[in-house]
């Protein structure tokens, strides 16, 4: 097999009073020929608890991911090393969160910082909302080195939006700043940040309420920030002013038809590497939403809701080219990968799959 990319895949191994089992194993990292779909297990750790969510060097020789173990006042941020060469996955270290659920995390573009998400449950702890960690030269984390904790008018759905819920914390394109969308509040919330990885609110916008903002997407220009709503269903575009970090509404669409609204949550979002596509993850109606973006405008037109090849697709990603697209359908353990048309947005399932337990995060890298 001719391996020139590398996938990452977290997968549950503790269980959760909110998830339907636990079968996987931890961190587990893949070889891919991007070309086939092939792809074969190359390195697979138990050494951690929960990896619900990764990311990856762009040369893939560093993991850091969250450890979301109910009942934890604090979840964990873990630092793993990738020797490609060795085939081996070597734990460097952790930190405590400064929260609980740990939902996200981002590594600045200039690799410095970790920014990273507690969903937060309950109350008690340090109950921080978003916390920066700066990173080592060996890879590892110091200790944060800022953080902060949301407040406010929450929205109406009683039973997810009873508090505060940070559930993404994503640098923008040029890196002066990063966005929060906290489901609790309704709120996508932008940070200044400060190169000593501090963090200041300088701007905030209300969401239609119970839309729930979950996870964003950046268009490469700069411009337009993309949003999946988990609960009403929705996916939205706004435009960003680079100079203030303000956000206005340009658009909003349904992710799911009407009749799939009521059962359906949204969960991932992620843009073709051109801006042209936007796809999304829709746990309920088990599919993929193809979304055309109008680059002059922002406007996003709908191209065709695609069966996510499983069930509960928790987490998508698209290997760099953006030739495939990967769906870590979680309640069919598997990782379904399909081909992406780059004139059409379409997806054809590839028939390629990677087996795995409870699949909750998968990332892809390009090595060669």
């Amino acid at each position: 097999m001719a391996a020139n990319c590398l996938v990452f895949v977290g997968s549950l191994n503790r269980e959760a009073p909110y998830f339907q089992g636990a079968r996987g194993k931890g961190l587990s990292v893949y070889a891919l020929d991007e070309a086939t779909g092939d792809s074969s297990l190359i390195a697979e750790t138990t050494a951690i608890d929960n990896p619900t969510f990764l990311s990856v060097t762009p040369d893939g020789s560093r993991i850091y991911a969250n450890s979301e173990v109910f009942g934890w006042h604090e979840g964990l941020v873990s630092a793993f090393r990738f020797d490609r060469g060795a085939g081996a996955l070597h734990y460097i270290n952790a930190q405590p969160a400064l929260g609980s659920i740990t939902a996200h995390n981002c590594i600045t573009a200039d690799g410095r910082f970790l920014l990273v998400a507690n969903y937060s449950m309950g109350a008690g702890g340090p109950d921080q909302s978003l916390v920066v960690f700066a990173i080592r030269d060996d890879g590892g984390l110091t200790p944060p080195v800022a953080s902060v904790a949301h407040l406010g008018q929450t929205g109406p759905h009683q039973a997810r939006q009873e508090r505060s819920h940070a559930h993404s914390f994503t640098e923008t394109i040029g890196g002066d700043f990063a966005i929060a969308a906290d489901l609790g509040l309704d709120q996508l919330i932008t940070y200044r940040l400060d190169p000593s990885g501090a963090i200041e609110q300088v701007a905030a916008l209300a969401l239609p309420a119970g839309a729930g903002p979950r996870h964003i997407a950046l268009h490469p220009n700069g411009r337009f920030v993309f949003v999946m709503n988990e609960l009403d269903s929705t996916m939205a575009s706004l435009s960003f002013d680079r100079e203030t970090g303000a956000l206005d509404m340009i658009d909003a669409q349904p992710a799911v038809p009407a009749e799939a609204r009521d059962h359906n949550h949204c969960a991932d979002i992620q843009i073709s590497p051109d801006g042209r596509f936007l796809y999304g993850s829709n746990r309920g109606h088990d599919s993929i939403p193809v979304f055309a973006v109008d680059q002059e405008t922002g406007k996003l037109t709908l191209v065709e809701y695609a069966p996510c090849g499983g069930s509960t697709p928790r987490n998508i990603a698209l290997s760099p080219s953006g030739h495939l697209l990967f769906s870590a359908n979680q309640n069919a353990d598997r990782v379904s990968i399909f081909v992406r048309d780059a004139e059409t947005g379409r997806l054809t399932d590839s028939g390629q799959e990677i087996a795995i337990g409870t699949p909750m995060c998968v990332r892809v890298v390009k090595v060669a």
